[in-house]
């Protein structure tokens, strides 16, 4: 049938407090990803997640109303975490720790975890792979901006 709604589903919101509480994951955490990856990086990272998390709705929520960009979010989210922990050398157990700890205090009833779970799988993977490519210099200037950016706008 309608498999168009895998793509399009991540563009329609359910009302405009969903789709404001969106903009806001995605700002916090598409600002930092905009420091990181390139932009086609940064669409494929998007959209991949977003994919994978209305996929993994049709499988095994085939009821369930899949609606908004919160797998795509995800998938930023899992992309950056990971990418920053690879590219410094450090273990990415502590990555996958946060993954698992936004998952769970997201998690409720009327949200579509699956669309979640998805998102933030596909973005963990792909933040780990761009991450085996990059020198650690990039990386460490692009966490200095953040940190100035951050350490501004709270003052």
């Amino acid at each position: 049938g309608g498999y168009w709604q895998l793509f399009t589903a991540m563009f329609v919101h359910v009302d405009i407090v969903h789709l404001l509480g969106n903009m806001l994951f995605l700002l916090i955490f598409g600002l930092r990803a905009e420091e990181l990856f390139k932009p086609v990086e940064y669409i494929l990272i998007y959209l991949l997640s977003g994919l994978a998390g209305n996929l993994l709705t049709l499988l095994f929520g085939p009821s369930m109303v899949s609606a908004g960009a919160s797998g795509a979010i995800f998938g930023i989210f899992g992309a950056c975490i990971i990418y920053l922990r690879r590219a410094f050398g450090q273990s990415i157990i502590g990555a996958l720790f946060y993954a698992f700890f936004l998952l769970m205090i997201s998690a409720g009833q009327g949200v579509n975890n699956l669309a979640h779970f998805g998102g933030v799988v596909v973005g963990l993977m792909l933040g780990y792979a761009i991450a085996g490519g990059r020198k650690q210099k990039t990386v460490y200037k692009y966490s200095y901006s953040f940190v100035m950016r951050l350490l501004l706008w709270k003052c």
